[in-house]
């Protein structure tokens, strides 16, 4: 089984979310943790970034419905 781990930047472009609102939102408990990697370096799984973009699709079906 392969896990991509995706960086900061990665997650950024793929969320389209800034640092500061990513970090907010794990504040609140509303986007994924990352992974700690290193002393000073955070990764987030792919599969969970991948996850909570389904999760704001899904919301955004069931306000439509």
């Amino acid at each position: 089984m392969s896990i991509r781990l995706l960086r900061r930047p990665e997650v950024e472009l793929l969320t389209g979310l800034s640092r500061s609102r990513i970090y907010a939102k794990m504040d609140r408990g509303t986007f994924p943790r990352p992974v700690k990697t290193g002393p000073r370096a955070v990764c987030w799984v792919e599969t969970e970034i991948s996850e909570w973009q389904l999760q704001r699709i899904a919301e955004r079906d069931e306000s439509v419905a």
